[in-house]
């Protein structure tokens, strides 16, 4: 998608001027209310005095486009939960272009907060008329740059179900509208709330595995009828009430024109314009989290293979599929699956040159491996496999919202677990992991303008002129540990090695 079909020329939506006042007191009204409150909260009390009432804060007023399959049962039902536990939010309008999908969430969030929100077809209405904070998007891929920007470019606070964008393109449009925007945005990656990959973190830039090499995650899956053929057709899914050419986006410019297709509408993953099947339904999920965990972000070359090798059910996504992805860190990473058999997943693991983590599958971990290097490499005998406890999280889902009404309450995107920049990193490189298994190319992404090519015989080039010249290896982001694992020893008989310049020994002998 170009530039133009996501931006306005102004940089703001034709309806930004009808609301941007009401909101902006809105949200300077908010900043006084959490200031008065917390200077409330630090005031002794005597027993004879009684405590000056906190001023409330306003709620926050929470919007949803796309409340159908994972944004009604966990979109829509969380924040509910959320609301009714006390939460600063309140949840005023619907969007969706399948009515029934309006009607169900809009009666779930009446029945429950004894409140109605608005519905609405258009999006753009929803932010015209319901003096929105901020929006939770759960449409198909294909929507969510564009509904994101205009997001963003509302004022809004946004939470955009991964995967953040379609393309890579869009993920580096997305961050860069986001930097400028000062919102709070999360990515919905839940597992980026489980407290582990920052513990993760903490040990590998402290240096417990020495140099960081490689990680490696999966997603394995399996079914009788193929995948994301469960997601069940219904007689009521049909033009009368789904506005097929609105969820197309065939006006914005996001999809061509074709003739409605229950099939396409309801288990849109399987098809290369509205979905990228395991790539960014599953891939991103475990890649979102290893980059957490690694504190890599972009990759500097990706390559992807796979086929169709089982599900011939008129799909167009791959059932088998790889991507390798190589970081200007000096680490490799791999995700691979297959989507007809799960029992004998890889495991999820992160290597270095004095040991590794191994993680096992899924994503409920209540501890990991530590499996150290031989002494004869680590030159510590003292090195022991053990393993390592950590906080268990059961519904990431609901930390997830959390954690995001946190950062919006605080008004500081910096909270967040999975900012855009992590969701940029991770699509990135799981969809172009897909471009390469489509396009048979290999591609490259310039370290400082993000620009993708897809031909660099640099990247080749750079470490075997780092080797030849001796040099030292690069190191994941925050790295504290020195040469720690990072040096190789020198044999004394290397002192024999070198050319025979004009026919003398190097060394001298």
């Amino acid at each position: 998608m170009s530039q133009s079909n996501l931006l306005p020329s102004d940089g703001k939506s034709s309806i930004s001027e009808s609301i941007s006042a009401s909101k902006a007191s809105r949200r300077d009204f908010m900043k006084r209310s959490v200031t008065s409150a917390g200077a409330v909260a630090a005031v002794t009390v005597s027993d004879t005095q009684q405590a000056p009432a906190a001023t409330p804060v306003e709620k926050i007023r929470i919007g949803f486009i796309g409340p159908g399959g994972r944004g009604f049962g966990a979109h829509v039902k969380r924040l509910t939960r959320l609301q009714l536990e006390g939460e600063p939010i309140e949840l005023v309008a619907v969007c969706d272009v399948y009515n029934e999908h309006r009607d169900r969430a809009a009666s779930y969030i009446e029945k429950q907060t004894g409140k109605a929100p608005s519905k609405h077809e258009d999006y753009l209405e929803m932010f015209a008329k319901a003096k929105l904070d901020a929006v939770v998007i759960g449409t198909p891929d294909h929507w969510h740059a564009k509904q994101t920007i205009d997001a963003l470019n509302e004022g809004l606070h946004v939470y955009c179900e991964k995967p953040m964008t379609k393309t890579a393109e869009e993920a580096v449009e997305v961050m860069r509208t986001w930097q400028k925007s000062g919102k709070v945005m999360q990515v919905g990656v839940q597992s980026t709330s489980l407290p582990v990959w920052n513990q993760v973190n903490e040990m590998l830039t402290g240096g417990k595995l020495g140099k960081v090499l490689m990680y490696q995650t999966e997603f394995f899956r399996n079914s009788a009828q193929g995948q994301w053929r469960y997601y069940k057709l219904e007689p009521s899914m049909n033009p009368r009430n789904i506005n097929w050419k609105k969820w197309l986006g065939v006006d914005e410019g996001l999809a061509e024109y074709e003739d409605f297709d229950r099939a396409k509408y309801r288990q849109w993953r399987r098809f290369w314009p509205y979905g990228s099947g395991m790539f960014t339904d599953l891939f991103v999920h475990r890649t979102t989290t290893m980059l957490k965990a690694t504190g890599l972000r972009f990759p500097g070359r990706v390559v992807g293979a796979g086929g169709i090798y089982l599900e011939y059910d008129g799909r167009d996504v791959p059932d088998v599929a790889t991507v390798v992805a190589d970081f200007p860190e000096g680490v490799q990473g791999l995700v691979t699956a297959t989507m007809a058999c799960q029992e004998t997943p890889i495991r999820q693991l992160i290597r270095g040159h004095f040991g590794s983590f191994v993680f096992g599958n899924g994503e409920q971990f209540e501890g990991f491996d530590y499996i150290p290097e031989r002494p004869q490499v680590t030159r510590n005998s003292k090195l022991k496999e053990e393993y390592i406890t950590v906080g268990q999280i059961k519904d990431t889902t609901y930390h997830h919202f959390k954690n995001w009404v946190t950062a919006m309450v605080a008004d500081d995107p910096g909270l967040v677990n999975n900012d855009p920049r992590l969701g940029a990193a991770a699509i990135t490189t799981v969809i172009l992991g897909a471009r390469s298994y489509r396009e048979g190319k290999a591609f490259f992404i310039d370290e400082e303008s993000l620009a993708i090519k897809d031909a660099d015989a640099s990247w080749a080039d750079r470490w075997e002129e780092r080797s030849h010249s001796r040099g030292k290896p690069n190191h994941i982001a925050d790295w504290k540990a020195g040469d720690q694992g990072s040096i190789l020893e020198e044999p004394e008989y290397m002192k024999l090695a070198g050319p025979w310049i004009d026919g003398k020994d190097p060394s001298g002998s």
